[in-house]
This record gives C-alpha cells, sequence and structure tokens, in this order.
C-alpha cells in the first residue's frame, strides 16, 4: 500500500507574497509582503436552488462567485491604512493584484503560485495599541473578484 510522505506536507512558512498595486496614474508599484503572517483567500461558488418535477430533493445550480480573503499582517507598515484614507478623502478605492507562491524545498511536489486579480481591502485598523501585547499585529479583509494559478504543485512521491 503506498502513502502520502510526511516531507511532502508543505511548511506554512516556505511561502512569499507580493502585491502589485495599481496608481491612479495608470503605474504600478510591487510591495513584498515580507510582514505578512498569514493569509487565506477563499472562492465561494454560489447556487440557485432549483426545485423540478419528478424529484423531491432540492438541485443546485452554479450561477456564480465570490472571492474574498483575510491576511494579518505585523503592525508595521502605514501601507494599508493609506489605501483606505485615499478612499475616505477621494471615493477611489485603491486596486492591488496578490500574488503567493508556496514553495517547501523540502517537498518533492514542487511549487504553486496562485494570483488574486482586483482586490480591494474591506477593513484595516486606523490606529492601534495594547499595553498587554509584545508584538502588534492587524487583520485585513479583502475581495477579489478574478484569480489565475500561474504554478501548479506537481505529484508526490509516494512511499511503498
Amino acid at each position: 500500500m503506498s502513502y502520502f510522505k510526511a516531507g511532502d506536507t508543505i511548511s506554512g512558512q516556505e511561502a512569499t507574497a507580493q502585491m502589485t498595486i495599481r496608481n491612479q496614474d495608470g503605474s504600478s508599484t510591487i510591495e513584498e509582503l515580507f510582514y505578512a503572517k498569514d493569509l487565506d483567500a477563499t472562492c465561494e461558488i454560489l447556487k440557485t436552488e432549483v426545485k423540478t418535477l419528478g424529484k423531491r430533493g432540492t438541485q443546485h445550480k452554479p450561477n456564480g462567485w465570490n472571492g474574498t480573503g483575510t491576511m494579518t499582517i505585523y503592525y508595521a507598515t502605514s501601507l494599508f491604512r493609506r489605501m483606505a484614507i485615499q478612499y475616505i478623502k477621494t471615493g477611489v478605492p485603491v486596486y492591488f493584484d496578490l500574488m503567493v507562491t508556496n514553495h517547501d524545498p523540502a517537498s518533492s511536489i514542487g511549487a504553486q503560485t496562485t494570483v488574486l486579480k482586483n482586490c480591494t481591502i474591506d477593513s484595516v485598523s486606523l490606529t492601534k495599541f495594547d499595553v498587554e501585547s509584545d508584538v502588534l499585529d492587524e487583520t485585513i479583509d479583502f475581495t477579489f473578484d478574478d484569480a489565475d494559478l500561474l504554478d501548479e504543485f506537481g505529484q508526490p512521491v509516494l512511499g511503498d
């Protein structure tokens, strides 16, 4: 019987992440997210319930999707506050793409690179302190409306 080798699990610390921010003048800026602690983006498939004659159960027809994400970062950048304040002052949102590569060199499955497109922030802390905390962090919620998979994990080498 074959089995999945523990060495092919992906370490949570073996990732890179960067943002490509679209500026108002049409240029773009790349921001390395070296201060990120975690990121999780979800694609929710939206469905319509369909009831038909001859079937007692409810069927489901996919009719769209919704992309949402959450990122926790160390409280060490003003970037996201600038984005929020730009929207507050001008009504113009800041759009960005997020690219995340998971690559654990100890694993045989290689790398996976995902790009989340047309992201916008939903919420961000404008200021923060905590006298009980040794290290401040913050959670940033965002949405996105497109995604690409640039690199895919390969097949693992199975154990015997």
